[in-house]
């Protein structure tokens, strides 16, 4: 059994087993024997390198020994391995020659956080949003069958990916496709059975073994000339392995289900992989592994070790710290369903990260987390808006797009009153771009009936959250991840004027008309230049009466946003110039087109020329070339 570690080294511990592998094919190398103490080598190496970059941690902790196990049976990187998610890809990064290279991860020119094909052939697809592995991995395969190569495709899923419908449109597909390839269910939360042990261990080497197959297939040659002799034959396979494995779903969909084994047996691993790259067609495994395995305090909470920040000794502190801007949304929730029993609040899996925890305990009979699952979020909400309801629909600005005909088909087209609460907004550090709120302003902005609100700061944060819940109508706020500037936090619930911004400094020549909360910078900005600075509060509609007072009386117009410049508020301003015929010079300051590379959001910003310094620098350039 792995070894079990109850801390997290701080210096680098002596791995030479693990040192001498730069590959798979080192990996290979290996005597089975071998592969318990490389398991525990890597665990330990996992626990150190995390510690000192801060990462995703407990569900690669929990792959340790079926990632071994999948590059030493299967051929990598000929053979392709498509991980879903990426949470749990750091031990194959390891394993595929960038163990050094772990020292730069998430940071910046280091390595990602999660697979990505330019960074190594052995990430054969890039991920960051969940539940993509079984589609791409299908495509991969049948690409191959088409081109008449012998090679074998392995899906890794889990971490909760299985509860998105995609997963499951894509196993459906599998019987028509009929796809060489397997499908590994890491399931980490014992959420399909608990039937784990010796019996079903055998029971899969045996199913899954070369032998069984030649008789099964052998046995429906000579029982089909005996129709009721087959059909006996069949419906006894079925309830055996119905008894003993929760496979049926599966099977029904047109896979050959093995499982569920012990994920960490290394062992039945070898065994039970070895005899499923043999066998053709769609082939499921499902492994049952423990999160944070191996690492006492991350088994006892898998939730609270999901991810740790990088060890380090923690700076003084005065005694005040800011709130984030998720924990003012959770706030305002428990506050606004005290007062309004109508309002549900939904999130898909991000009850932590949306700060839905006090509001899941408060007002549990209103409260739904519908897993990895955004579409339904969306369109569960306009169902509750139709009878009534209030929902309040908690999602990160990245993930809403998985959801974007739900959000124009099914809530606005019908006008319904549902709320979206669209956290981590604009750039969000060392996550990279998978995971950058970059477009929601874009997007939403050409969809009818939406009323969107971009917040200056904290207070503003609460104030529009009452103000897009009490509207008529579909309602978006957008914030960003982390603390604000630090405005204090009016505990009321009423709105602000709607369309309505104002003007927070007043100056000469040249208007910065800011959006959101890059409201602070534009300010700092505005200091040396003697500019004026609008907060303009609301993308749509837009306040065009103090754009009018701001274009007859200034010399330059300069739009700032976290967002990307096409098709966003700058864009809105431009339009309505335009439309109204207003001819006064514009620029647009907001994030470029081009996906930008994880680092630590302040240099993000700055790469993007949107902290102080760059806002100023670019107006300077603009007023240099005479308008």
């Amino acid at each position: 059994m792995p070894r079990i570690f109850h801390e997290i080294p701080r210096e680098r511990p002596s791995t030479p087993l693990l040192d001498s592998i730069d590959s798979p094919d080192r990996l290979r190398a290996l005597d089975p024997s071998q592969l318990p103490e490389l398991a525990d080598e890597l665990r330990l190496f996992l626990l150190w390198s995390v510690g000192q970059t801060g990462g995703h941690f407990g569900a690669g902790l929990g792959v340790i020994e079926l990632t071994i196990a999948l590059h030493y049976i299967y051929q990598t990187p000929e053979d392709r391995l498509v991980w879903d998610v990426g949470h749990q890809a750091y031990p194959h990064k390891i394993l595929t020659g960038r163990r050094e290279e772990m020292a730069t991860l998430r940071q910046k020119d280091g390595i990602s956080a999660f697979p990505r094909r330019s960074e190594s052939p052995y990430d054969t697809f890039g991920v960051g949003h969940s539940s993509t592995s079984i589609s791409a991995g299908m495509g991969m395969a049948i690409a191959s069958r088409l081109q008449g190569l012998d090679r074998r495709t392995v899906a890794v899923i889990g971490d909760g990916a299985m509860t998105a419908g995609m997963a499951f449109e894509a196993l459906n597909h599998a019987g028509e496709a009929d796809a060489d390839m397997l499908v590994v269910l890491n399931d980490n939360d014992m959420s399909i059975s608990r039937n784990v042990g010796g019996l079903s261990n055998y029971l899969a080497k045996i199913l899954s073994s070369r032998t069984y197959a030649h008789m099964r297939e052998g046995s429906k040659k000579v029982l089909s000339k005996l129709p009721p002799a087959w059909e006996l034959a069949r419906k006894t396979e079925e309830t055996a392995k119905a008894m003993l494995a929760p496979g049926v779903l599966f099977e029904e969909l047109g896979w050959n289900y093995i499982g569920p084994i012990d994920g960490h047996d290394l062992p039945t691993l070898i065994t039970t992989l070895g005899n499923m790259r043999q066998l053709k067609g769609p082939q499921f495994l499902h492994v049952v592994t423990r999160k944070g395995k191996g690492f006492s305090p991350a088994e006892a909470d898998p939730i609270g070790y999901h991810a740790i920040t990088k060890l380090e000794p923690k700076p003084a502190s005065n005694g005040v710290s800011k709130p984030r801007y998720s924990n003012i949304f959770g706030q305002w929730l428990c506050d606004m369903a005290e007062a309004d029993p109508r309002l549900i609040g939904i999130t898909p899996a991000m009850k932590e990260g949306s700060d839905l925890i006090a509001f899941a305990e408060r007002f549990p009979q209103r409260y739904f987390d519908v897993a990895i699952a955004e579409q339904h979020a969306v369109t569960l909400a306009a169902g509750m808006a139709c009878e009534g309801a209030k929902p309040v629909v908690a999602i990160y600005s990245t993930f809403l797009q998985r959801a974007y005909d739900q959000l124009i088909h099914d809530v606005a087209l019908q006008d319904l009153d549902v709320l979206f609460a669209i956290d981590r907004a604009g750039l969000v550090g060392e996550d990279g771009p998978t995971h950058a709120g970059s477009f929601d302003l874009s997007y939403l902005r050409c969809i009818p009936n939406m009323l969107i609100m971009a917040p200056a700061d904290e207070n503003e944060t609460r104030q529009m959250l009452s103000t897009g819940f009490l509207y008529n109508g579909p309602a978006a706020v957008r914030y960003p991840r982390g603390t604000g500037p630090g405005v204090p936090v009016e505990q009321t619930l009423l709105p602000l004027p709607i369309g309505k911004g104002e003007i927070t400094r007043q100056g000469e020549g040249v208007a910065i008309l800011c959006f959101g909360t890059l409201h602070a910078n534009a300010l700092a900005a505005a200091e040396s230049l003697d500019a004026t600075v609008a907060n303009m509060r609301f993308i749509k509609p837009l306040d065009t009466a103090l754009m009018q007072q701001l274009a007859d009386s200034h010399e330059l117009l300069v739009t700032v946003e976290e967002n990307a410049i096409m098709g966003g508020a700058g864009s809105a301003v431009n339009e309505w110039l335009l439309a109204q015929g207003i001819q006064v010079p514009v620029l647009n300051l907001g994030l470029p087109d081009l996906y930008i590379e994880h680092d630590k959001p302040a240099n993000m910003l700055a790469e993007c020329g949107l902290d102080a310094a760059g806002i100023e620098r670019a107006i300077r350039q603009r007023l240099a070339t005479n308008l």
